[in-house]
């Protein structure tokens, strides 16, 4: 029998359960996957707690994994069964086994293993389109990265990197400011001991920033702003300290004609050409070993639970998985 975390009711990592599923057979445009791993994002918390509310209840949480073809359902021609996957942005990841839409999923190379696939696709695609479309990043670019020591922020250091960049990150502790420097920051602040503003003012002899990249939210929000440029753009990407609340535009006029924008991984991979062309550029960054995945946590899916704890709690670097 199959297995499945399962989510009754909004509320606390305590919300999930581990259960007995039967996951049946593919319908048309979907496949049936053996799970090898799973990956796990702050998006997942979002949808526990309602913050993203779901369509119905109730539901399995997890928007990425990587696992093997085991059926094929009506219509689909481009995968066969045997064939290696990986996929972000299908919710019900959390299972050993689950039905999942074809038109979400794309063949892992042979050159990348289930759990870094899995553990990379929903945040190296999103650093893909942050760093190569959102803002062209490149050798004149000036940038900060807040939590440059978590998943998206160690992959984003040492694809940055690659591209010429100047990183500034930010991090919670010395440690976390090693590991983001380890990774390609070219500078890191400590933001519970040192002003986050003054230091980017510091670093770049006032100069200021091309491009913030913030997946902090409320936190970090208007601060961020103060860290760039006339006309530089402040890209909020996730709410880890709760959502930026309602702002009066005139504050991005005050602040020298600021940009602001709020993307998804969804709006940039909606149509199935740019899904294979982000997923390619990220395979080909990973396999010539540009950007290593840091897999740092491993948690047995029935685990689920205590991964959602530690990843709030802010215990957590680099990519959590969990495994079937």
């Amino acid at each position: 029998m199959a297995h499945a975390i399962r989510v009754h009711k909004y509320g606390g990592p305590e919300a999930m359960s581990y259960e007995a599923v039967d996951v049946g057979a593919p319908g048309a445009g979907q496949v049936k996957l053996k799970q090898h791993a799973i990956g796990v994002n702050f998006i997942d918390v979002y949808q526990r707690t309602g913050l993203y509310p779901q369509p119905s209840m109730p539901f399995t949480p997890g928007n990425e994994g990587a696992g093997e073809v085991t059926a094929v359902g009506e219509g689909v021609t481009d995968l066969k069964v045997g064939d290696r996957v990986a996929y972000a942005g299908a919710i019900g990841a959390y299972a050993d086994e689950r039905l999942a839409p074809a038109d979400k999923l794309v063949k892992l190379p042979d050159a990348i293993p289930y759990e870094t696939g899995a553990a990379m696709m929903l945040q190296g695609m999103t650093v893909q389109y942050l760093l190569r479309r959102t803002y062209k990043v490149g050798p004149e670019t000036t940038l900060l990265m807040h939590a440059a020591a978590g998943g998206i922020g160690l992959i984003a250091c040492q694809w940055a990197k690659h591209l010429g960049a100047t990183i500034i990150g930010t991090a919670s502790s010395d440690e976390k400011c090693a590991l983001a420097k380890a990774a390609g920051a070219t500078h890191m602040i400590n933001y519970k001991t040192e002003n986050f503003v003054e230091r980017v003012n510091q670093i770049t002899g006032g100069k200021k920033c091309d491009v913030v990249y913030d997946s902090i939210g409320k936190d970090t929000f208007p601060a961020s702003l103060d860290c760039l440029k006339p006309l530089g753009l402040f890209v909020t990407f996730g709410n880890a300290s709760g959502p930026i609340d309602a702002f009066n535009a005139g504050i991005l006029a005050a602040k020298g004609s600021l940009y602001m924008t709020r993307p998804t991984l969804n709006t940039y991979t909606a149509t199935r050409a740019d899904l294979v062309a982000t997923a390619k550029d990220l395979f080909d960054v990973v396999a010539s070993g540009a950007v290593k995945i840091n897999v740092n946590h491993k948690f047995a899916l029935k685990d689920a639970a205590q991964a959602h704890k530690d990843l709030e709690g802010r215990k957590t670097t680099g990519s959590i998985i969990l495994l079937p």
